[in-house]
């Protein structure tokens, strides 16, 4: 027994999570809803453009915390209730964003409520980030939970990229409460730079295959 309960592996807390960003993810199209009068299907499809961005924007930055979240328990061998609860409560807010894209695309339609809602959408993804960051300081304090094949370099490449997010997305939001469409480019300029691997990442994989290659 430990300080914050059991500790178990993280098989079944990625399981879980893979099905609730899965499900999150496949809602979002269900706000694009086809154009009424097919007589000017192409006017009314390009009527929609507020929901293809929302769609767009929402899809790639969810895909990006699932990305994260795989790296970050690539890392994390055992997870303990305190994990479980931050798990959790990440999911919670991932589950939400279905919703903000459903405002953002109505608002952006609208042309009314902009800067409201870029705030709002980019509250749940600062919400995200200071999650995985607390997940991940919570894991590496004393590497008690973490796996011994990432050195400290790798840890140290993780935790900065988990921190740039937390001022990457404020900044944005910050920006969309004055000048929106500044906003939501800055919150989807982070979307390149998220994809690219992590130094840690690559030297955990270079490990791994040579522990499991047979010669």
């Amino acid at each position: 027994m430990r300080a914050f309960g059991l500790e178990r592996g993280p098989v079944r807390v990625n399981a879980f999570s893979d099905g609730v960003i899965a499900i999150a993810v496949t809602l979002l199209v269900l706000e694009i809803r086809p154009p009424a009068d097919t007589h000017r299907l192409l006017h009314g499809l390009g009527a929609l453009w507020p929901s293809y961005m929302a769609y767009g924007l929402t899809f790639m930055l969810l895909g990006q915390v699932w990305a994260n979240h795989h790296v970050m328990f690539d890392q994390i061998r055992r997870a303990d209730r305190l994990v479980l609860f931050l798990n959790t409560v990440l999911l919670m807010d991932v589950a939400f964003m279905p919703f903000t894209a459903s405002v953002l695309a109505q608002a952006f339609r609208d042309g009314a409520g902009e800067r409201t809602v870029v705030i709002l959408h980019g509250v749940a993804f600062e919400v995200a980030a200071l999650l995985f960051n607390g997940i991940w300081w919570h894991a590496r304090a004393g590497r008690r939970l973490l796996d011994d094949s990432i050195d400290a370099s790798g840890v140290r490449a993780i935790t900065r990229r988990f921190q740039l997010a937390l001022g990457w997305i404020a900044i944005g939001t910050a920006l969309g409460a004055v000048f929106r469409p500044l906003g939501v480019a800055v919150i989807g300029s982070f979307i390149p730079y998220y994809w690219l691997p992590i130094a840690g990442e690559i030297a955990h994989a270079k490990r791994w295959r040579r522990r499991s290659d047979p010669a």
